[in-house]
């Protein structure tokens, strides 16, 4: 009898575990490769449900809204993330719980916005730039005037709607950094995004923007460079190009919200997205950048040699990461509402 109820009580355990595993992710659109959710499902015997965000702003001010006990993973850009340390939205990871940790390349481990990678991993990592449909007979002038210059103007565009990225690439045009917090620079940036605006049918989502050029909505727009990348797939009359001026490098990062109700399973998810195979499945399937070096091997030959994936060395150089602005953050945003209601 001791044996029977022993046996009804692993059985009544392990059908429990079964039920009540689970993992809710808040992820960009677009950014994994359904086969990894599924595979991680049948590998764990886990429920994995999905929410999408468009903008780091809408992710934080989810999370910071009671998304911190709703999710166990998210995937931040960044600049943001000192903001979700701050706010002490981010629980630390258990590294013991990870080891596909050390796949990581040296460049991406230790990074400013997250001393020793306490709470992040590097998911992967790209550029802003342009994403357009070429005109026959039309030059291509590789620039950001092509957007804020009237007399450059290329075509129909869309903005991107995201703050850091489009002021980016504004004060890029004006020849400063993107982490600039002069209040002058800042305002001639509005000043032209204001005049963009006007000319522009508005503001689109990275996604959103890539799609539009693809359906002919518009000839140009403000885009991630993995989207454009399958946006080229699809229709090779359109390209892709870091404007000569440059602009804004990213690192998207993998984190535990700090009162995830499924922390166990979230750094399993964490090491499985780490492994070799699955990180360059996953590269292979968004066309972003991985930062996994034991990846690489199994990235598709095209898309390593492809420039508007890793980029040259000379674009490199003139490429920088956000930055978190601190309380100069506030005049940014000041800046952006301004642009969006004028």
């Amino acid at each position: 009898m001791k044996r029977l109820l022993s046996a009804i009580s692993f059985f009544c355990a392990t059908t429990v575990y079964a039920e009540e595993c689970k993992m809710n992710l808040f992820i960009w659109s677009e950014y994994i490769d359904p086969e990894i959710v599924s595979e991680f499902e049948k590998s764990y015997n886990c429920k994995v449900t999905t929410d999408l965000y468009e903008d780091n702003e809408s992710m934080l001010a989810k999370l910071d809204g009671g998304g911190k006990a709703l999710y166990d993973i998210v995937v931040p850009s960044d600049y943001i993330i000192t903001a979700l340390r701050k706010k002490k939205l981010l629980a630390p990871l258990r590294k013991e719980n990870i080891p596909n940790f050390k796949n990581i390349q040296d460049k991406f481990i230790n990074p400013s916005y997250d001393p020793d990678n306490t709470y992040t991993v590097p998911y992967q990592w790209g550029t802003v730039g342009i994403y357009l449909r070429k005109k026959p007979g039309k030059e291509i002038e590789e620039s950001w005037g092509i957007l804020f210059d009237p007399k450059k103007q290329y075509g129909s565009f869309a903005l991107m709607d995201s703050t850091r990225e489009t002021l980016s690439a504004a004060l890029k045009f004006l020849g400063q950094s993107v982490n600039s917090v002069d209040p002058k620079v800042l305002v001639q940036a509005r000043d032209i995004l204001i005049e963009a605006k006007s000319r522009a049918i508005g503001f689109e989502g990275g996604v959103g923007g890539k799609n539009k050029v693809l359906a002919k909505g518009v000839d140009v727009a403000v885009a991630y460079n993995g989207d454009s990348v399958r946006g080229m797939n699809e229709d090779a009359e359109t390209y892709y190009f870091v404007p000569k001026e440059g602009g804004e490098m990213w690192v998207d990062n993998m984190a535990i919200p700090v009162d995830a109700p499924h922390r166990d399973i979230a750094e399993k998810f964490i090491n499985y997205i780490l492994d070799p195979k699955v990180g360059a499945k996953l590269s292979n399937f968004n066309q972003y950048a991985t930062p996994n070096k034991e990846s690489l091997q199994y990235i598709k030959p095209e898309d390593l040699n492809n420039k508007a994936i890793y980029p040259t060395p000379e674009v490199m150089a003139k490429l920088e990461l956000l930055q978190d602005l601190g309380e100069k953050a506030r005049m940014v945003d000041e800046i952006w509402t301004q642009v969006k209601s004028r």
